[in-house]
């Protein structure tokens, strides 16, 4: 699957991404399951720690499903998910913004939940969690949304930049500023892991 733009990269998906556009379901599946944590991680913290981003993460997948044979290889598969993946999550908040303000609705209280890491007590973990949450949910979109994909999906710069259409070093900038507001926010996290 040589295309333009991925002569110096190559996608480590590629044989199932052409194997599933040519109708596996069972290569779209791996697809589904290589990528399955990362997109869930994406879309709660895009959402704030929502409820519904199990809902979301199931929904970028099906979206992938249906325009995988639109997809030109431009970019890597899994650079191409994440970009489904925060079409969905801009979708479903547009659209409860809009209910929101038709039926003046509150906000959801259901915690998302992360199994601990082994050997860590539940309780840690979850506390870890929804500090690490509301930490990146108070960032502006703007920041906490290159600074997800870099440190929490691992994306490179250059793919966060090809993303969301914007210079590298806008997409630094992005990074650091957020990493600048998290730090104070999430000391007491560091301290306890040092």
């Amino acid at each position: 699957m040589e295309k333009e733009g991925l002569s110096a990269t190559v996608d480590p998906d590629g044989e199932l991404v052409t194997a599933a556009a040519a109708g596996s379901r069972d290569a779209f599946d791996e697809l589904v399951r290589r990528h399955q944590s990362a997109m869930l991680t994406l879309a709660r913290v895009l959402t704030g720690g929502r409820g519904d981003a199990d809902d979301l993460a199931q929904e970028a997948f099906v979206r992938a499903w249906r325009n995988l044979p639109a997809f030109r290889g431009d970019s890597t598969f899994r650079t191409w998910l994440h970009r489904v993946a925060i079409n969905v999550v801009r979708t479903s908040q547009a659209k409860e913004g809009r209910l929101r303000r038709l039926f003046d609705a509150g906000g959801r209280s259901d915690e998302p939940f992360d199994p601990p890491d082994t050997g860590e007590p539940i309780e840690t973990a979850l506390a870890r969690r929804q500090a690490i949450d509301r930490a990146l949910a108070s960032l502006p979109y703007e920041l906490r949304l290159p600074v997800t994909l870099r440190d929490l999906q691992g994306l490179e710069y250059k793919e966060i930049a090809a993303l969301l259409k914007v210079p590298i070093g806008t997409v630094e900038s992005r990074i650091f500023r957020a990493r600048q507001r998290l730090r104070p926010l999430l000391a007491s996290l560091v301290e306890r892991h040092v």
